[in-house]
């Protein structure tokens, strides 16, 4: 165990120089040092003297650039981790969207793991019981409709009822360069968005947090004690590339750029790639045959939910290859032209089927579907919700850790 010790040591001493965020996924040669929360040990780890502590992490939560699990750094320098709990995807980030995940013991360290992502999506005073602090460290893509959010609410509300102390080691957001979308109607909150902030809020984990506890977005928000371990070398400007992928469908900086404006076809019957090596790169349906020439066919999978249209050819676009595409055909934007491109290339007498119950809950609105069904412009749909979002940056500003891209 000391040999371990001094191994794993020396490892992460040379591990953790530095994180590097190079803007060059949208056309800038740019580099700087960039170091994510959890990297910053010698800020955090005092606190973790004689705690015992949990983990709501994933396979995102790595240190160094030999992407070592959180939980083997921690333990490797004598930190006494007690329990692991999983989000969406579970602990290793294997199961599919909306796919429920089980209890488990980690096979490498035997700590149990606690998904929160099955029949239990907060925190119990049970599973709280043996802890005195629980640190969320999870890569995010900034979108409300990503579940890592909701999942984080709610073991803060957990945390604040049953006297815990929650600590964030804050990650970079691939999409916080920009402020973009509806903001979500209070009367359509669900586990894909639980709070009033537009698609794209600009925010990392730690700077929403704090917007969460500040605003009293959830019970108990006053009596919980909040840390975030922030980041260096990052600011909202920051193009940071991902180091491991967040979900099993976001594989690319591709995909995450495109995300926040091709997620809302999962509220449609338009299939967004997956079954396919690009998901969330592209778009298509088989009723689209007469308008494109290009295509791709999901395939079945061997375990798992079967993708829209599986085994089908789907004729469509392919939005972005490369980051630097997507770059330049999304931008700092979210983009409804390709939902609207869709809809009209959906036969007339079959558009009964294009949008799903599903739809509203992503959105966040109920106004979208019918913009879209009257044939409203992108501008003009873009146009009504400027005043929401413009009240939401101005809450947004108190609660930055990071300079703004404004």
């Amino acid at each position: 165990m000391v040999l371990r010790r001094i191994i794993s040591g020396l490892i992460l001493s040379v591990l953790i120089v530095s994180q590097t965020a190079i803007a060059q996924d949208f056309g800038i040669e740019e580099e700087q040092i960039l170091l994510t929360g959890a990297e910053r040990m010698n800020a955090y780890l005092p606190m973790l003297k004689d705690k015992r502590v949990g983990l709501l992490i994933n396979q995102t939560s790595v240190v160094g650039d030999g992407l070592v699990l959180l939980p083997d750094t921690l333990i490797a320098r004598g930190v006494n981790v007690v329990k692991i709990f999983a989000p969406e995807h579970g602990f290793r980030g294997k199961a599919e969207a909306g796919e429920n995940v089980s209890d488990a013991v980690d096979s490498k360290t035997g700590l149990p793991v606690v998904s929160l992502y099955g029949k239990t999506k907060k925190p119990t005073q049970q599973h709280l019981a043996d802890i005195d602090i629980l640190i969320y460290d999870i890569q995010d893509v900034g979108c409300r409709f990503y579940t890592y959010i909701s999942t984080m609410q709610y073991a803060m509300e957990a945390c604040a009822a049953y006297g815990k102390t929650f600590m964030i080691l804050d990650r970079p957001n691939p999409n916080g360069f920009y402020v973009d979308g509806p903001v979500l109607d209070k009367s359509l909150k669900s586990f894909v968005g639980m709070q009033p902030i537009p698609v794209v809020y600009g925010m990392t984990a730690g700077e929403y947090a704090q917007m969460l506890k500040e605003e009293q977005w959830f019970t108990g928000a006053s009596k919980l004690d909040l840390k975030v371990v922030q980041c260096e070398g990052y600011d909202h400007n920051t193009k940071y590339n991902l180091p491991v992928n967040p979900s099993p469908n976001l594989r690319t900086m591709a995909a995450i750029y495109c995300y926040p404006s091709l997620c809302l076809f999962e509220g449609t019957d338009i299939s967004v790639g997956r079954g396919t090596n690009t998901p969330f790169q592209c778009f298509g349906h088989p009723y689209f045959k007469e308008k494109t020439v290009w295509g791709f066919m999901p395939n079945v999978p061997d375990k798992g939910p079967e993708p829209k249209h599986a085994a089908k050819t789907c004729y469509g676009l392919m939005i972005a290859t490369t980051a630097q595409d997507a770059g330049m055909t999304i931008g700092s934007s979210f983009r409804l032209s390709y939902l609207i491109k869709a809809y009209n290339w959906f036969p007339p007498e079959k558009r009964d089927e294009f949008f799903n119950n599903f739809f509203e809950k992503l959105a966040g609105t109920k106004e979208l579907r019918k913009q879209i069904q009257q044939e409203w412009s992108e501008a003009d749909i873009k146009a009504t919700w400027k005043k929401d979002i413009e009240a939401f940056k101005k809450v947004r500003k108190k609660y930055l850790l990071y300079t703004d891209f404004e």
